[in-house]
C-alpha cells in the first residue's frame, strides 16, 4: 500500500485539490498570514555601557584664603637653563620629502627640480616613526641631525635611495602652559628657536593686569616655585628673555603671596591626581558592570538553547514524508520565512533520493484555516523533471504544519511488491519440497 496524492473527496471526507507550483500560484500560496516566530529579546541584546559613570563627579572648588599686601615682594629668579638643540619627542610630527621619479627627458629639462613626495609621520609612545618598506626608525630623545643620521643609514640598510629632506611639521612634545591674568589662557610649543618669557606671554595675548603694583609673574619649574613682579619684569629687558624649558608653567598673579602659588599648584596637580584615580576607578567599576551584564546575557541565551534541546519551547515545524532518504521534522527559523527548498536541500534528512523519488509529483500539503473547511486540503505540486522549477521552491513560503510528501516511482513500487512477495514464494515452495520428501 504506496501512499499517494488522491484529487477530489476520498472516503474519509477529506477534500483535496491538487494546483501546480507556477510563479503564479506561489505568489497565491505565500499570501496566506503567517509570522514568525522571533528568538528571545536577551538574543539581539549587547552588553552596552551605563548610564552614567561614577567617579566622575563634580570636582572640589579651588581654596581661597584671604590675604594682606607686603610692603615689597621678593623677587625670585629661575637660574639660567640651556636645554641645548631640541630633541623629538613623542607626539611631534616630522615631514619625510624624497625626490619623486620621473622621466629622462623630465630629469634633462631640470622640470623635477622641485617635484618631491612628502609624507608626515608622527612619532608614537615607542618613540619611532613607521616608515613603508623601511619600518619603524627611533627618533624620540634624537637631535635633528641625529635622526636625519638615523634615517639615511636605515634607507641605505633597505636598499632604498638615501636622497631626502627632514622637517618637524608639528610640535607636540615640548610645551609651556600661560595661565592666570591673561588674555587667554594658552599652551605654547617649544620649537627649534628658544621660547623665552615675553614671547610666551605674547602668545596668551599678553596680561590683563589692572593694578601692577602686587601683580607677580610665577614660573613653576621642577618642583620649585620661582616669581617675578610684574613692574620689576617690564623694567629690567634681561628678565623678559628668560629662556623656558618643557613642562614650565607661567601664571601671572595678581596677589602677592607665594605660598598661595604654591597651593595654587599643589591642588592642580592633586586635582589631576583625583581625575586620573576616579577615570581609573570608574573604568574599574564599568568593566566590571559590563561583564556582569554579559554573563547575564550569556547565562539566558545558554537556557534558552538547553529548553530549545530538550524540546521545551514552542517551536513551528514541517513535516517530511514518502519517498525521502530520511522522514521527519524540522523546525521552521526564527525571523525569517523558510522556503520549500530549504527543507528539501538544507537539513540533515539526506534529500530526494532521484533513483527511487518520482521528482515530478513533489507536494507540499497544506490544510485550510477557515473552521469551516478544516478538511479541506490543498496540495501544491512541484514537477522537479524540469529542474528549472526548483528556482520555484526557492520562493515557495512554507507554513507551520505543511506536510512535505514525495510520491515513488511505479517501478519503485513494482520493485517493493516483488521484494515482498518473492521471499514469500521461497519459503512456501521450500516448504513444501520438504513435506513431498517426507
Amino acid at each position: 500500500m504506496s501512499p499517494s496524492v488522491q484529487r477530489g473527496t476520498d472516503s474519509s471526507g477529506t477534500a483535496v485539490r491538487v494546483l501546480p507550483v507556477t510563479a503564479e500560484n506561489v505568489l497565491l500560496a505565500n499570501r496566506s498570514a503567517y509570522q514568525p516566530k522571533t528568538l528571545p529579546a536577551v538574543f539581539s541584546m549587547t552588553s552596552g555601557g551605563p548610564a552614567g559613570m561614577r567617579g566622575m563627579e563634580a570636582l572640589p572648588d579651588a581654596a581661597f584664603s584671604p590675604e594682606s599686601r607686603p610692603a615689597q615682594m621678593e623677587t625670585r629668579v629661575p637660574p639660567p637653563a640651556d636645554p641645548g638643540p631640541y630633541r623629538i619627542g613623542i607626539g611631534d610630527v616630522v615631514l619625510l620629502a624624497t625626490p619623486q621619479a620621473g622621466s629622462t627627458v623630465e630629469e634633462l629639462s631640470g622640470l623635477l627640480a622641485a617635484q618631491t613626495q612628502r609624507q608626515g609621520y608622527t612619532v608614537q609612545d615607542d618613540g619611532a616613526i613607521a616608515v613603508p618598506n623601511v619600518g619603524r626608525i627611533q627618533l624620540s630623545g634624537r637631535t635633528f641631525e641625529d635622526a636625519e643620521a638615523e634615517i639615511f643609514q636605515r634607507l641605505v640598510e633597505s636598499g632604498i635611495e638615501p636622497t631626502f629632506s627632514l622637517e618637524i611639521a608639528e610640535f607636540n612634545s615640548k610645551k609651556v602652559t600661560i595661565g592666570g591674568a591673561v588674555a587667554q589662557p594658552a599652551v605654547a610649543p617649544i620649537t627649534l628657536t628658544p621660547l623665552y618669557l615675553d614671547e610666551a606671554l605674547a602668545a596668551a595675548g599678553g596680561t590683563t593686569v589692572a593694578d601692577r603694583t602686587y601683580a607677580t609673574v610665577r614660573i613653576y619649574r621642577d618642583g620649585t616655585l620661582y616669581q617675578i613682579p610684574l613692574d620689576e619684569l617690564y623694567a629690567r629687558r634681561g628678565l623678559q628673555r628668560i629662556r623656558l624649558v618643557d613642562g614650565d608653567s607661567i601664571f601671572v598673579d595678581t596677589e602677592y603671596a607665594l605660598d598661595q602659588a604654591a597651593a595654587y599648584f599643589q591642588e592642580q596637580i592633586q586635582l589631576a591626581e583625583f581625575r586620573q584615580s576616579s577615570r581609573q576607578a570608574a573604568l574599574t567599576e564599568l568593566t566590571t558592570e559590563i561583564n556582569l551584564r554579559r554573563n547575564e546575557l550569556t547565562e539566558a541565551r545558554e537556557n534558552f538553547q538547553t529548553r530549545t534541546a530538550l524540546d521545551a519551547v514552542d517551536r513551528d515545524y514541517v513535516y517530511l514524508t514518502g519517498e525521502l532518504r530520511r522522514q521527519g521534522r524540522i523546525a521552521l527559523p526564527y525571523d525569517r520565512r523558510a522556503s520549500l527548498a530549504d527543507a528539501l536541500y538544507g537539513n540533515d534528512l539526506g534529500g530526494v533520493p532521484t533513483s527511487t523519488a518520482n521528482v515530478a509529483q513533489i507536494y507540499v500539503l497544506r490544510g485550510s484555516a477557515d473552521p469551516q473547511a478544516m478538511g479541506a486540503v490543498t496540495a501544491w505540486q512541484l514537477n522537479g523533471r524540469n529542474a528549472a522549477n526548483v528556482v520555484l521552491a526557492t520562493k515557495f513560503e512554507l507554513r507551520p504544519d505543511d506536510i512535505i510528501f514525495v510520491a515513488e516511482q511505479p517501478v519503485t513500487r513494482w520493485n517493493r511488491v516483488v521484494d515482498q512477495i518473492v521471499p514469500s514464494l521461497l519459503t512456501y515452495g521450500g516448504n513444501t519440497a520438504t513435506s513431498i520428501a517426507q
